[in-house]
């Protein structure tokens, strides 16, 4: 088999700290050809065949020293250091490279901002959930919220920092320090929501196990032999899924007439799902399914997917360790094209001076190409008044009024910083204007559905033809071969398709979703990611064709389940909150309001001795049989009965700051609708006020990375449609379009 292309050889790395972050982080510019070295004790905090995953392709040192020293040769164009996850780590590695000649920039990644209130606060995965908005939403309606398995908070957190890193290494004036808060990059699930709370007054809600608004059907269904996901939102979906299940009456049953009225009455619709699915087989229900366009997929437990003949065909996974599978990267690179300079930069960021086309909608690839807007590339947003991204709504019927295309919150998170075209690809004459884009581009990106750009002319050989070096990204929700490469998805679709709801929730549950869409922003970090090393490559490689899987995307995250599973030889102990690794790690209800809750995440002995003081249970503290961490898993129940006797009467976000001032990882579970006011975000401005036309002022996030201790300015609101249409295809020497 041909070697991958190394497109970051040249780069070398040194890695200093345990946290799944930093050496994530690592792990992606080690797979990518760079040249990683860690420094670190010999001590792990992740299970043996985690380890090796993360650590695959790098080698040790003794000292940062030795690893900068061995980088001194022509070989190496680039360095960087990755540092974290606490401050003593980043400030032992800054004192580390102090006085060093030509020291390289540092990447520090830490659980928090340090600028504000929560900068010495203790975090883990499931803190960082339960602060983040992701875990309110997750779980039984009358509770507790439910904290997910495994290190998503922190691989997230792994991509943007390399997403950051690797924009600053392009140019040859790098800032000296970036940094990237585990906080803050996991608000990408949470931050529309908590936008559109402050616009509207919206407020979560936890609506049952699998439950999430708008959709209706979104749920895995037990078939004849195995599982499926079946997500049916728009009238057509569930037409045709009425009509599948042999029951077509349903589609004319006023009833069930949109989504929000299926979600009502939610129970009834899964019991006449779950009956019909059970009859036939995953094969039936997925190839049918394909053929009317409704997104069903297979839904397979961890240890089952490296065999399933699609993964299979991907090679979506490979040996780790005695046998051990785990996922390989989730883009496949072609470099094909002509070669061309990497961006100098300027001040409005390190891509500045390259033009991103941007045929996406929705929330995957709006969001990759608003992170290279942020890095300073002008993105070009094409959409058209006739067909608008759905994002701005749904219903919308050509020749309407556009003002409530122009509302939607969740659509300007996305899209800042961007250009608006207007422009219906189904009109030769604003093809051919696409098409011009297209050829002053350094990027092209989309997310439309199998097929639909190439039979616009659009397609990746289309856009080489067009455009020798360009790096061209797709974005199919099961990549582009394979025998599911065709299946319609949305960013539900696709957490089904995961193997992650085999890990999460309870034993009793069906395999588990936690987001109405927790595909979407994670392909999006991805999306931003496979530019970013299309471009660094471009000069010593050519232009790039990338065909980037959305569900491998998710395999990164759910990669120590996975792993795990075939460790194991058998099923995740699925155990709600509870995780193999803490004791406890549990939700407790508060007092005052029901929906006030306290999550607790004792991740180490020092941890449960203080937890258990600062609850008033000295006895526990003391008891030598709770010593160990295998002691406290044997008794986690009393252990839990004791954190919820105190909690009951204490106000949730009064005891998480009195858990943190002992030094317990502990907070408050916090809704989507709280996470605009947080102290932490607030004091380090993480909300952007903007203003636009039809509706004034309203805010966005900022980026959740820094350069030299500034944040990448937020240069323009969202374009309403077509706002800049007649500006670029000036700028493109395109007569103004008659209309």
């Amino acid at each position: 088999m041909a070697r991958a292309p190394e497109p970051l050889a040249g780069i070398g790395v040194v890695e200093i700290g345990t946290g799944v972050s930093v050496r994530y982080c690592a792990r992606l510019f080690a797979q990518l050809g760079a040249s990683v070295i860690s420094v670190r004790e010999v001590r792990d905090v992740v299970a043996p065949e985690y380890a090796a995953w993360l650590d695959a392709r790098k080698t040790a040192a003794e000292s940062v020293a030795a690893a900068l020293a061995s980088f001194a040769n022509d070989d190496i164009e680039r360095r960087l250091v990755i540092c974290g996850q606490d401050r003593a780590d980043v400030a032992s590695a800054q004192a580390a490279l102090e006085g060093a000649d030509g020291a390289p920039p540092l990447l520090a990644i830490t659980w928090f901002d340090p600028r504000g209130p929560y900068a010495d606060w203790r975090a883990n995965d499931p803190i960082i959930q339960a602060m983040s908005g992701i875990a309110y939403s997750f779980g039984p309606v009358e509770g507790p919220p439910t904290l997910a398995q495994g290190y998503a908070a922190q691989v997230v957190a792994g991509v943007t920092a390399f997403d950051a890193a690797l924009a600053a290494l392009m140019g040859e004036r790098a800032p000296r320090r970036i940094e990237v808060s585990v906080f803050e990059a996991s608000l990408c699930f949470t931050e529309p929501g908590a936008v559109g709370a402050v616009a509207f007054g919206w407020e979560a809600r936890r609506l049952g196990v699998n439950r999430y608004s708008p959709t209706c059907p979104n749920n895995i269904y037990r078939a004849a032999d195995g599982y499926i996901g079946v997500t049916a939102l728009t009238y057509p979906q569930w037409t045709a899924l009425c009509g599948l299940i042999d029951r077509p009456e349903l589609a004319s049953d006023p009833r069930f007439g949109n989504s929000l009225l299926r979600l009502a009455i939610a129970d009834e619709v899964d019991a006449i799902l779950a009956a019909a699915i059970a009859q036939r087989p995953t094969s039936f229900w997925v190839e049918n399914g394909d053929a009317l366009r409704i997104p069903i997929t297979p839904a397979s437990p961890p240890r089952e997917l490296p065999q399933h003949p699609h993964w299979r065909r991907r090679r979506s996974f490979a040996p780790v360790q005695d046998g051990v599978q785990g996922p390989t990267l989730p883009f496949r690179f072609v470099f094909e094209g002509e070669t061309k300079a990497r961006p100098p930069g300027g001040p409005s960021g390190p891509l500045e001076g390259v033009r991103v086309a941007d045929f996406s909608m929705g929330w995957a690839g709006p969001l990759a190409c608003r992170y290279l807007a942020d890095l300073g590339a002008d993105v070009l947003k094409i959409e058209s008044s006739v067909r608008p991204d759905w994002w701005r709504g749904l219903d919308h019927a050509p020749g309407a009024d556009l003002t409530p295309l122009e509302q939607p919150r969740n659509f300007m998170c996305v899209n800042r910083n961007k250009r608006g075209l207007d422009l219906d690809l189904a009109d030769p004459e604003d093809l051919a204007a696409a098409k011009a884009v297209v050829r002053v581009s350094d990027v092209v990106l989309d997310n439309q559905g199998p097929g639909v750009m190439a039979k616009l002319g659009l397609g990746p050989r289309d856009q080489r033809a067009l455009n020798p070096a360009v790096v061209s990204i797709a974005m199919p929700p099961f990549g582009r071969d394979g025998p599911l490469s065709g299946l319609r998805a949305y960013g539900s679709t696709v957490e089904q398709a995961s193997g992650m709801p085999f890990v999460n929730g309870c034993a009793a549950w069906p395999p588990t979703q936690q987001h109405v869409a927790y595909g979407d922003p994670v392909a999006g970090l991805y999306g931003a990611a496979a530019a970013l090393v299309g471009l660094y490559g471009r000069e010593r490689l050519g232009g790039a064709d990338v065909d980037l899987c959305q569900v491998e995307c998710l395999f990164q995250l759910g990669a120590s389940g996975i792993l795990a599973e075939h460790a194991l030889g058998g099923p995740y102990p699925r155990a709600g909150s509870r995780r193999p690794d803490m004791a406890p790690c549990c939700v407790a209800r508060c007092a005052g309001e029901a929906e006030s809750w306290l999550a607790v995440a004792a991740g180490g002995d020092e941890a449960w001795h203080a937890l258990a003081r600062a609850i008033g249970r000295v006895d526990l503290a003391d008891d030598p049989a709770l010593a160990t961490l295998a002691g406290r898993k044997a008794r986690e129940d009393e252990i839990e009965a004791a954190v919820a006797a105190w909690a009951a009467g204490q106000d949730a976000r009064t005891a998480g700051e009195t858990l943190q001032a002992a030094g317990v990882p502990a907070s408050a579970v916090i809704p989507t609708h709280e996470l605009f006011p947080d102290p932490q975000l607030q004091e380090c401005g993480y909300w952007a006020l903007q203003f636009r036309a039809y509706i004034d002022d309203h805010f966005t996030p900022q980026a959740p990375f820094r350069y030299d201790g500034e944040r990448p300015p937020v240069v323009r609101p969202a374009p309403v449609i077509g706002e800049h249409t007649d500006e670029v295809l000036a700028e493109l020497g395109i007569a103004r379009r008659t209309a």
